[in-house]
């Protein structure tokens, strides 16, 4: 199921989707999910999330959103409307306190989210939140989409997570080059 504040205009994503698919609202949707993926413009994110409230409560959201400023990237530099010393994943979280946050898939463009063939191997998504339960679901999620998973701890490990989507960008911006990932690499 595909959510929105306007279903209506989905009408020819679910025309093209197949006979299984269905769309609705935001609360519509977080109702009928169990495992949630959010991917919104970051500045929406959180409004998002409160119009859910309740229908979050104990709901997987997968959530693939940065707090990318409306500005032009200077030099391929985005710009963010979080500081150092937060993340928009954190803030998601405290309004949806019930709900199971897992930071994945905003360090990747969407061509590349499942099975990504890249020289060198599977790519490494960041992961973090506060449930384990729902970071072994997501990892689930990931390994079958071809990708290999570092758990980098809390919610608060978003804060060096999401900044890894400007450096991401950089190349795409610079030389218009989207085809790439991240790999952890060890000796």
């Amino acid at each position: 199921m595909r959510g929105s504040r306007d279903p209506g205009k989905l009408t020819n994503w679910k025309a093209q989707a197949g006979s299984k698919a269905s769309v609705g609202t935001f609360v519509e949707t977080a109702k009928f999910g169990q495992i949630l993926a959010l991917a919104v413009k970051g500045s929406a994110a959180e409004a998002v999330i409160r119009e859910c409230g309740t229908a979050l409560a104990g709901k997987t959201i997968l959530d693939t959103t940065n707090p990318i400023t409306d500005a032009p990237p200077v030099n391929g530099v985005l710009a963010y409307f979080t500081g150092p010393n937060e993340s928009l994943m954190e803030r998601i979280q405290n309004a949806a306190p019930t709900a199971h946050v897992v930071k994945c898939f905003s360090i990747v463009s969407s061509s590349l989210m499942v099975d990504p063939v890249i020289k060198g191997g599977p790519p490494t998504m960041f992961i973090c939140g506060n449930n384990a339960g729902a970071k072994a679901q997501a990892t689930e999620i990931l390994h079958t989409f071809g990708w290999e998973v570092e758990d980098m701890g809390t919610a608060v490990a978003a804060r060096a997570i999401e900044p890894l989507a400007i450096l991401w960008c950089i190349p795409g911006f610079l030389r218009n080059d989207w085809t790439h990932a991240f790999k952890m690499l060890r000796p």
